[in-house]
């Protein structure tokens, strides 16, 4: 495609996601759906700067003031993300000037706003949590793109094996440092044509993820609920887990989310899975289960800013009032998965959210209303589930908290009970 085509596109493109009125994901999906004649480099170097614009959006539009033209051109040439010659070929003379003299700016010496680019009420939380140093290195983490993590399905394999066979394809990768089946492959290199990949062997999980997981501690034989089972990444580790026996429940009120279950669950090799849409927290299939359950895992809805490495329009979409709503609705579902708990069963509540009122509040919240349900200590879990180095990844609570920058996982948060006898 002629570089001044490509560059229009991908003004285009920015100009979409720029309206924060959908997941930036699905909006890329949906533009490239309407232009199928993008290869796979030109599709690389639109994704790419779009999210490079949204990582960065106000730094970008602070150094666009100084330009001419529209808007969403300025910041595509600001942000890009393809090949240099690609731009210096697209933009016209008085472009290229533009852009060398903003290069030439130093960022160091700009507002901590324009340097940090997250919305006040984020930035401020950030820094009370980690401090003005450890806030900076967040924020380096979340300027860049996130790891590639593989999950090897031990019904089907070993990581050693699998390493090897990467290895034979060309693929690099190492061992990730927590999770005992966890594979951490850097770049983004085709694993859908890989014969491991078709063949279940492995799937596609972030290394937090995975350690949500193992926190259930799932065994043989059990009767298991993942309440919010969504795509189902967290279904299938439960039912390797649990070696394909016993029985796991995968509920999720989005029965769009559950057809993504399928082929995954086609290619895992499992068969001791049972996905079902429910209406809400108190459908009554939860119901006729109250009382039955060994294990429950509640990823629960959340504001995902702990995966703006990954979605950085999260950081734009969401608002302190959308968080003050989800925190009810985590209340709400944490309460009724509770009840599903049988005497010595456990409960792993869950989100990929930095915000403590997501967090620690809804955690503290639930164990003063429910003096049956003991606190455990995630560290303990995690080491008896052959996590190494648990203890880096528990705060003084006993809970999980995963940090980008420290972890180098998403951003995860986990706190577990056990029902008392």
């Amino acid at each position: 495609m002629h570089p001044n085509a490509l560059l229009d596109l991908t003004t285009h493109l920015v100009h979409e996601v720029l309206k924060l009125d959908a997941p930036a994901d699905s909006i890329v999906s949906y533009f490239f759906r309407k232009h199928k004649a993008l290869g796979s480099r030109e599709r690389h170097a639109l994704a790419e700067t779009a999210y490079a614009v949204l990582r960065q959006r106000l730094l970008w539009a602070h150094l666009a003031q100084s330009g001419h033209g529209h808007m969403e051109r300025r910041l595509a040439i600001l942000a890009w993300q393809g090949q240099p010659h690609v731009l210096k070929n697209a933009m016209t003379a008085d472009e290229a000037a533009w852009l060398e003299r903003s290069n030439t700016i130093d960022r160091s010496t700009l507002a901590d706003k324009l340097r940090h680019n997250l919305p006040d009420w984020l930035s401020n939380s950030l820094r009370e949590q980690l401090g003005t140093e450890e806030f900076w290195a967040l924020v380096e983490t979340l300027s860049g793109g996130a790891p590639l993590d593989l999950r090897v399905n031990t019904l089907k394999s070993k990581r050693e094996t699998v390493m090897e066979e990467l290895a034979t394809a060309g693929i690099e990768s190492e061992v990730t440092p927590f999770s005992p089946w966890g594979i951490r492959i850097h770049g983004k290199p085709a694993l859908q044509k890989l014969a491991l990949y078709t063949g279940g062997h492995v799937e596609v999980q972030d290394e937090g993820s995975q350690l949500l997981a193992l926190l259930t501690g799932a065994k043989r034989g059990e009767m298991v609920v993942d309440f919010c089972a969504g795509a189902g990444g967290k279904t299938l580790a439960l039912g390797a887990m649990m070696r394909n026996t016993g029985r796991l429940y995968a509920f999720d009120v989005s029965a769009h989310r559950l057809e993504k279950l399928k082929p995954r669950l086609a290619r895992s090799g499992l068969s001791n899975v049972y996905p079902s849409q429910i209406a809400h927290e108190r459908d009554d299939r939860i119901k006729r289960l109250s009382g039955k359950i060994d294990r429950v895992l509640v990823d629960a809805p959340c504001s995902g800013l702990g995966t703006l490495r990954r979605n950085p329009d999260l950081k734009w979409r969401q608002s302190p009032q959308a968080v003050a709503e989800l925190q009810v609705k985590q209340q709400a579902i944490l309460h009724s998965a509770a009840r599903l708990l049988k005497p010595g069963g456990r409960l792993v509540y869950a989100t990929c959210s930095l915000m403590p009122a997501e967090n620690e509040v809804v955690a503290a919240a639930f164990s003063e209303q429910h003096k049956d349900m003991i606190p455990v200590d995630a560290r303990e879990v995690l080491e008896r589930n052959g996590v190494t180095d648990a203890e880096a990844l528990v705060t003084p609570l006993g809970h999980l908290r995963l940090w980008p920058h420290r972890h180098a996982t998403d951003g995860f948060y986990a706190a577990v009970w056990d029902k008392k006898a």
